[in-house]
């Protein structure tokens, strides 16, 4: 009796805890989107106010640009750069994820299967470029970019992120393929398969967990990287962060568009994680547990 008492205490305990850690996280994206829908004046208002008449001024603001006519009235004159930003955020996001986690997958392939000499200290190489903070690197890749006209392109981005997000995928990616047994491996090779068909048909349908996990990092590194955006692109090739970044200037601070923007911003990747949650679950948990 008193185990099975003790055991209710401590469920309610961590759902007590749960509850206020979900409150913690939940909080700064309910702020996010009342502020998006929140009138100017009742943005700054003392104390704050949870109840208000919702309006879209602020993604009308966001995605539009707006001109003083002749009558002394705000006008809107066109689109913002903002929805083609995104969608750069997305195309270079996507992209270069896509690429670095094909290039880890097999990366990490043949590290795991493999007889390399210095594998260990190959590894650790590997992984330290991803410690490297990207301001230090930014100066001398700017102006090698700069000479190969790589400035301001989609290309430029992609190359960059997939380089630092290709270590990360490399070391995910071999701690998967490490729990899958190589006997089915030689099974296969057996069978007359060659080594790139075993790859293809035997290690990647097993290592879809894995590759999902490290889909959704690798996304949320290139997605939310801000420094590179800001540095290596102007115009054409200008990513979300760098734009919600630039409505704070020196005759104010857009608050209700850069809320906007971030809810906007988010909703790709909420998206691309609920599609993957599944995976994304049995990854992160892959080979936590062993016989």
């Amino acid at each position: 009796m008193k185990r099975k008492s003790k055991e209710k205490t401590k469920h309610i305990i961590a759902l007590i805890v749960i509850f206020i850690a979900l409150i913690f996280y939940l909080i700064p994206v309910y702020w996010i989107i009342s502020t998006s829908f929140k009138p100017y004046v009742d943005i700054f208002a003392m104390p704050p106010k949870f109840l208000f008449k919702p309006t879209t001024d602020n993604y009308v603001g966001l995605m539009t640009v707006r001109a003083m006519s002749t009558e002394g009235k705000w006008e809107i004159v066109g689109a913002s750069p903002y929805p083609r930003q995104l969608l750069n955020s997305i195309i270079v996001g996507f992209v270069s994820t896509a690429l670095a986690v094909a290039l880890g997958t097999m990366s990490a392939y043949a590290f795991s299967r493999f007889q390399i000499k210095g594998k260990g200290d190959l590894l650790f190489f590997i992984l330290s470029t991803r410690m490297m903070p990207p301001v230090v690197v930014v100066i001398p890749l700017f102006l090698m970019y700069r000479t190969l006209h790589l400035i301001d392109t989609h290309f430029g981005l992609i190359l960059l992120y997939t380089t630092f997000n290709v270590s990360f995928a490399t070391w995910m990616m071999k701690g998967f393929i490490d729990e899958i047994p190589k006997e089915y491996e030689e099974a296969a090779l057996v069978d007359g398969y060659t080594r790139f068909q075993a790859f293809i048909k035997i290690i990647l349908p097993q290592s879809v967990t894995g590759i999902a996990a490290t889909a959704v990092f690798c996304l949320i590194t290139a997605w939310n990287e801000f420094t590179f955006a800001l540095i290596m692109t102007t115009k054409n090739a200008r990513t979300a962060p760098p734009s919600l970044a630039s409505r704070m200037g020196s005759s104010g601070v857009e608050w209700g568009q850069i809320a906007a923007g971030t809810f906007i911003f988010l909703l790709p990747i909420v998206v691309f994680t609920f599609i993957m949650r599944k995976h994304l679950l049995r990854g992160v948990t892959f080979g936590a547990i062993k016989k």
